[in-house]
């Protein structure tokens, strides 16, 4: 099933009249930036939505919303929508969103800069020291298909327990 998609402005006149805005973001996500008033229900723990005349789900851009259509409209019997271009179409459109610069980026952000910086490390240090060292991209690139394959990221896992992620969650 497919959802109606519908414009930053229709989305905020009908939470104006009563619609719940649903931020299927991850909370790290949801708590750096955020569509004032939208609750946050990650798409992996979204469960059913019954107490409202309609739903307008969101994310950053429309994509995770698009690609989970069918799960989001099987979450709720009322009306359900799908913000276009989600959280960044909401913003171009000069609509306000609270965002919280001091919050750590987000996991899969952290994972992307030191997957990213492990790799160059190993890359440098192979060519200008000791071959061994390209052995480290090996491994961090062999983690990131595993992660791919399996859902399940221990860089993600180790990055979540880092004093500045610890300090943010509580």
């Amino acid at each position: 099933m497919t959802l109606p998609v519908i414009t930053p402005d229709e989305a905020r006149r009908l939470v104006a009249g009563g619609a719940r805005l649903i931020d299927i973001r991850s909370a790290d996500e949801h708590v750096r930036a955020n569509i004032p008033g939208a609750e946050n229900r990650p798409i992996a723990a979204l469960g059913r939505i019954d107490d409202a005349p309609a739903v307008v789900y969101h994310c950053r851009s429309g994509m995770r919303t698009a690609a989970n259509a069918q799960r989001l409209a099987a979450a709720t019997d009322c009306p359900a929508y799908l913000l276009d271009g989600g959280l960044d179409a909401w913003r171009a459109a000069g609509l306000p969103v609270a965002e919280n610069r001091k919050a750590p980026l987000e996991i899969m952000r952290q994972v992307q800069i030191t997957a990213g910086a492990l790799v160059v490390l190993g890359v440098v240090l192979g060519l200008l020291f000791q071959p061994a060292f390209l052995g480290l991209s090996a491994f961090v690139g062999t983690g990131l298909m595993f992660a791919g394959t399996t859902g399940w990221c221990g860089m993600a896992r180790l990055l979540a327990v880092m004093p500045w992620n610890r300090r943010a969650a509580g």
